[in-house]
């Protein structure tokens, strides 16, 4: 990275990894990861991570590649979220959330984790009536 810190945070602390998934650049996250940025960084005011934003606005493909770079699947941020509550609460239950959900489901993410409200995530997706999230939750063993 030529002597510059390439896990460094900018001023609204977010790093490139963070950046790159929100932007949905998925050859800027590569070139990232490839000169040694972390997919395991805690970025932004909410003490979230690179897969939690991704995760929540549907970047699915982005949320495979940083899965792959060892990301942690189920990090809480300050908001009690994990990526894939945040895949359900702040995604509206298309396809791209669903296919989101479902990456993090097939990598081992946590499916009864709560948030801090208690609330779980397959009751969390049958609240906001997202019938497809709610059954790939009960496949992998939501309760």
């Amino acid at each position: 990275a030529g002597g510059a810190d390439p896990n460094a945070l900018e001023n609204d602390r977010y790093d490139i990894v963070t950046i790159a998934a929100v932007a949905d650049n998925l050859p800027v996250l590569e070139a990232g990861l490839a000169l040694g940025c972390s997919a395991r960084n805690i970025t932004s005011r909410y003490d979230g991570t690179a897969l939690i934003a991704a995760a929540h606005l549907g970047h699915a493909q982005v949320v495979r590649t940083l899965i792959r770079a060892g990301a942690p699947l189920d990090y809480v941020n300050n908001l009690g979220w994990t990526a894939l509550i945040e895949s359900i609460v702040l995604g509206d239950g298309d396809a791209r959330h669903a296919d989101t959900l479902k990456a993090l489901v097939d990598a081992g993410a946590n499916v009864n984790l709560p948030d801090r409200n208690g609330r779980s995530p397959l009751a969390l997706a049958r609240s906001r009536g997202y019938a497809g999230m709610a059954r790939i939750l009960v496949a992998a063993g939501a309760k």
